[in-house]
């Protein structure tokens, strides 16, 4: 306690100018201009035709940057048993990349990374 006192009468006792050139000194951290380019987020739309469609679909959403807005209507008005067995593949990629997963209107589904959420309207009126 008694050193803390010390410190704090030397610092006001010093004169003005050492204790500006003192603050003038204090480090600042640089910001990477890469690494923020890479942290874009892209809004990607695709069209589900088949089932195999899906494949770019998930690895886009692993890498972690892309939202997808996924066309389903293809696919639902040719086999809804794919489009099912489609829309469960991409709610266990989902759920392993911890993002969220709805559909929008009935012809889109909107798939984003663990830090965006979809709102929902439904829940705002639960509340």
């Amino acid at each position: 306690m008694k050193s803390f006192f010390l410190q704090l009468k030397d610092k006001l006792t010093q004169p003005k100018e050492e204790v500006q050139e003192e603050e003038s000194f204090k480090e600042y951290v640089e910001l990477d201009h890469e690494q923020e380019e890479k942290s874009k987020i892209i809004v990607r739309p695709y069209t589900m035709e088949e089932f195999e469609d899906i494949k770019p679909v998930l690895d886009a959403l692993r890498e972690g940057s892309t939202i997808a807005l996924i066309n389903i209507r293809p696919l639902k008005d040719k086999d809804i048993i794919e489009l099912k067995r489609a829309i469960n593949k991409l709610r266990k990629t989902c759920d392993a990349i911890e993002g969220d997963i709805a559909g929008f209107g009935e012809d889109y589904i909107v798939v984003v990374p663990y830090f965006a959420q979809i709102h929902r309207a439904k829940e705002e009126a639960l509340e």
